[in-house]
């Protein structure tokens, strides 16, 4: 008896109308020291997350040392004129809490997490650490050390000589084309040069305490004002930094690693920061070149022809200028054929109108990331700190789903005709000179470094 196959239709659900996102309680207040305090209250569980930022980081201090706002930051964290290293990390696991200091391009930072009843002691131990850090000899030395065998390591990365390389054409004589320090600059740090970083940077005027969790805003502020009221310090002066460079036309620049078995392609252009009115729709149109896994640059040169496993691509908001990049780690035999698509899906993006279902599609994956980044109290207090560090408007949060349904076709091709300067791209190939000069010459004038930095040829 022959059998019949039936095929049943089973129909795929449309997605549910977007969730609301219930907005907490935010306070903001300015202690009398000049402190800026944001506080929001996020009671799912009984924590709260801190960070302590300072409005400085490594380009703010480049003219002394490259890297040394973020050296600057490791040491803080090592001991006070009250407690020594061990001491603090027994009293943190005595309250059971985190605690770390870091340094940007553009900001400190000391951040912070732990249990809300214990919030008075550990806003202690920050202001300790932000007033009365030792810079202990001997914790200065290994941190220094470890630093020194970081960048050693740094050299044999090619992500991290893509980058270096890169960041320099674009900045030129600008501080944000430092990445890193050398060796050499490394082992010429002097503890003296920490402090000195310290005392001017900081300081309460220069600095904004944000504190996302579980407390009453009135009895957190009034903790605040009691830790940190008598701090003082004077306003960080900022320096005029010279001009970012602005190569016209495409150049390539090879970083030549003897013997490597894949290329790192890196290729950028200036772009915007977050305080353009153009930062949605950048973002946006980011996200559906190669921002997301299921965006053009990554179906074409990932699923349909294999050339690499990880194609990216983002807008890189600096306080006093962004920049876009493209990424890709290639098999050499394929370095020219993965330019070919990068440009073109690039070319692409600012020649045709995007489909309207393409783009419901990105615009409903932008959406739904920035909802899932507020779901725990870490992920609100970084929405938070990116709107006050530059100075978004009050609203910013509230409205930029609204925002991003809002771009239409023609919008978003303007946007990209507008910030993907493809004729301006400048292309980082790092790799084996051999096996990939011929094919990244096709691309424009060739400059070849070593992974030092030195120029060669």
């Amino acid at each position: 008896m022959a059998t019949r196959t039936v095929e049943v239709a089973i129909g795929v659900p449309g997605l549910s109308a977007e969730r609301a996102v219930t907005w907490p309680k935010r306070t903001k207040a300015h202690l009398s020291n000049g402190l800026e305090v944001v506080l929001a209250e996020a009671h799912s569980i009984p924590k709260f997350h801190g960070e302590l930022f300072f409005r400085s980081g490594n380009a703010a201090v480049a003219d002394r040392a490259p890297g040394l706002a973020e050296m600057t930051a490791t040491v803080v964290r090592t001991g006070t004129v009250k407690r020594a290293s061990r001491q603090i990390e027994e009293d943190l696991r005595r309250i059971g809490a985190d605690l770390s200091s870091n340094a940007g391009a553009d900001t400190s930072a000391i951040s912070f997490s732990g249990l809300s009843e214990f919030a008075e002691p550990l806003l202690g131990l920050v202001n300790e650490l932000a007033r009365e850090a030792a810079f202990p000899e001997a914790e200065f030395e290994r941190e220094r050390r470890q630093k020194l065998e970081e960048v050693k390591l740094e050299r044999t990365q090619p992500g991290f000589l893509a980058s270096e390389r890169l960041r320099k054409v674009l900045f030129g004589a600008h501080p944000y084309a430092q990445v890193s320090p050398s060796e050499e600059q490394v082992a010429a740090y002097k503890r003296e040069d920490l402090q000195k970083v310290y005392r001017d940077v900081y300081t309460p005027e220069n600095g904004l305490l944000l504190l996302v969790g579980d407390f009453d805003s009135q009895a957190m502020m009034q903790n605040v004002e009691k830790v940190f009221g008598a701090w003082t310090g004077k306003k960080w002066e900022t320096k005029t930094a010279a001009s970012p460079a602005h190569p016209r036309g495409r150049r390539v620049y090879l970083v030549h690693v003897p013997g490597a078995v894949q290329t790192q392609i890196l290729a950028g252009c200036h772009a915007i920061t977050r305080k353009n009115p153009d930062w949605v729709k950048v973002g946006l149109t980011n996200s559906l070149y190669g921002g997301a896994f299921n965006s053009r640059l990554v179906m074409n040169i990932r699923e349909d022809k294999g050339y690499t496993y990880s194609p990216r691509s983002g807008v890189h908001a600096l306080r006093q200028h962004g920049y876009f990049s493209v990424s890709a780690a290639v098999r050499n035999d394929v370095v020219a054929a993965s330019l070919t698509e990068i440009f073109y899906e690039m070319d692409k993006l600012r020649s045709l109108p995007v489909p309207e279902p393409e783009l419901a599609d990105a615009q409903n994956y932008l959406s739904g990331v920035f909802s899932m980044g507020l779901a725990t109290q870490d992920g609100l207090l970084s929405q938070l700190s990116t709107v006050a560090l530059n100075e978004l408007p009050d609203d910013y949060l509230e409205t930029y789903r609204a925002k991003v349904r809002a771009i239409t076709p023609d919008e978003l091709l303007a946007t990209a005709r507008k910030y993907l300067d493809s004729a301006n791209m400048q292309i980082v190939v790092v790799g084996d000179r051999a096996q990939i000069e011929s094919q990244a010459a096709l691309f424009g004038e060739l400059e070849v470094y070593n992974a030092q930095g030195k120029h060669i040829s």
